[in-house]
């Protein structure tokens, strides 16, 4: 879907990987070293969408670090574009509608850093059916291609141990 809108395929990793979570930032030969590509090929899209407003830059010590723009007009539909080619937004919608009183929702691990490594890490805090969740697992896994991994925790547990969860990459979706 992406590589229809955006011709460059270093553009859209670049996309996926910031706005799927816009707390993430990340320097250029971080980036470089996950997408396999040269720095001066990285550098060029990340001035290009850093000059056009979709990029934050931040220096800290001798490097540079890029995130998503939160305040620029167009973050949220490239943020909701990047979520639907994810499939973040139908799995979040069948989670609130399918499961009970769900008081949050977490992506953890390699989504929340804006990694797709085929494999979407949920945490759930609620009074949630669990049941429930495994019936929604496999519809969900087979429209998104990717194996959804849910972790469901009542609010106290959430409150006890909610340290231990979020020193893991999180992005809290509610």
């Amino acid at each position: 879907m992406l590589d229809k809108l955006f011709t460059s395929k270093t553009r859209i990793k670049l996309l996926l990987k910031l706005f799927l979570n816009p707390e993430v930032s990340s320097y250029l030969r971080e980036l470089a070293t996950e997408f396999k590509l040269s720095p001066n090929a990285l550098k060029e899209e990340l001035d290009a969408l850093s000059d056009a407003g979709y990029l934050e830059k931040e220096k800290k010590g001798r490097s540079i670090y890029f995130k998503a723009n939160p305040t620029h007009p167009f973050f949220p539909e490239i943020s909701s574009i990047v979520r639907k080619h994810m499939g973040i937004d139908s799995l979040v919608e069948q989670i609130l509608t399918h499961l009970g009183k769900v008081e949050g929702v977490y992506v953890l691990d390699d989504y929340a850093k804006g990694v797709d490594s085929g494999l979407i890490d949920v945490l759930i805090v609620g009074d949630v059916d669990r049941s429930k969740v495994d019936n929604l697992c496999g519809p969900a896994e087979k429209k998104l291609k990717r194996k959804v991994r849910p972790l469901v925790i009542s609010s106290a547990e959430f409150a006890f141990s909610k340290d231990v969860y979020l020193k893991r990459p999180h992005w809290k979706i509610i």
